[in-house]
């Protein structure tokens, strides 16, 4: 999903690109827990935050700068997370993005999908807390990168602002009887993943269509929404799959703003619980930007349950 919608933004493309490295534990108002980097700033706002003078830390750490109020995190949840993100290279240490500025907090998973030390600092706080993480390149994999700039050091503050909502498990409501015209979908009922068929000697529209073809009973999707859908997507005309959340082990969960404009204007409004077959052209797609596994200039056919919206 991340590749073939870039449902992340950059702040979280950041977060899953830093280097693991060994960690640091540390407490709240952990001395060198935090390498001397200091957050400032009421939870809940934009922080400001201040470098020590010298070399960046080479060790990755993490201080809970405010431990919070609510349910503790535990390995295996999911929170949502507003990130302030800086590059710490000792010179300019670059300001990379707030979803503050933005205004679209991101659902992070607490697994091994992260790096230790956000794994283990997460555990150390709890909703409404606040965690500070160093993350320092491997040192190994940075002798690796011959004539390239080393990967800097990068500094995390995430505020957590709470949970998800429980997601459905598959589209449920009435089925509409609604078709699109040169796509088949099957609908096997229960928790089971829809079959898209989208082989067709039919010409695409060069406009957006969306068919409801189960209506959901939910809250309506709104533009500033963070999504959990499952979902399928092919190439008009040859039935090519080039990416599908069903064959994993979870859905998909992404800021609506950051997907395409197919997703951003056929998804809009539609209920939570529903499923949609969407035609998108290809000036809401990639346009004559080729993908990985979508050739330039192809028009895209997703069939998607929103299971949540938030």
């Amino acid at each position: 999903m991340r590749r073939a919608l870039a449902v992340l933004a950059a702040v979280p493309l950041i977060l899953f690109a830093a280097a693991c490295g060994e960690s640091d534990s540390g407490a709240t108002g952990g001395g060198n827990a935090s390498a001397g980097v200091k957050v400032t700033g009421n939870v809940g706002a934009k922080p400001t935050v201040t470098f020590p003078t010298g070399s960046p830390a080479s060790k990755s750490s993490y201080e809970v700068v405010s431990e919070g109020t609510g349910p503790a995190v535990k390995s295996g949840d999911k929170v949502i997370v507003n990130l302030t993100v800086y590059n710490w290279d000792g010179k300019a240490n670059a300001f990379q993005g707030s979803s503050y500025d933005t205004k679209t907090p991101e659902t992070i998973g607490v697994d091994q999908q992260l790096p230790e030390v956000l794994q283990e600092g997460f555990t150390k706080v709890k909703h409404g807390g606040r965690l500070l993480a160093v993350m320092a390149a491997d040192p190994a994999a940075q002798q690796t990168q011959q004539q390239t700039e080393a990967t800097p050091t990068k500094v995390f503050v995430l505020d957590v602002v709470g949970a998800p909502p429980a997601a459905l498990k598959a589209a449920t409501g009435k089925e509409t009887g609604e078709t699109l015209k040169g796509v088949k979908v099957v609908n096997p009922g229960g928790d089971k993943a829809p079959t898209l068929t989208t082989k067709t000697k039919d010409k695409p529209g060069k406009k957006l269509v969306v068919k409801t073809l189960i209506e959901g009973t939910g809250a309506k999707v709104t533009a500033a929404n963070t999504l959990t859908v499952h979902y399928t997507g092919k190439i008009w005309g040859t039935d090519k799959e080039f990416d599908s959340s069903w064959g994993k082990s979870e859905p998909a969960s992404f800021p609506l703003g950051n997907v395409i404009q197919g997703w951003q204007q056929g998804l809009a409004g539609v209920p939570v619980g529903s499923r949609v077959v969407m035609s998108i052209p290809p000036d809401l797609g990639y346009g004559a930007q080729e993908q990985q596994g979508i050739p330039a200039n192809s028009t895209l056919v997703f069939v998607v349950d929103i299971l949540a919206a938030y």
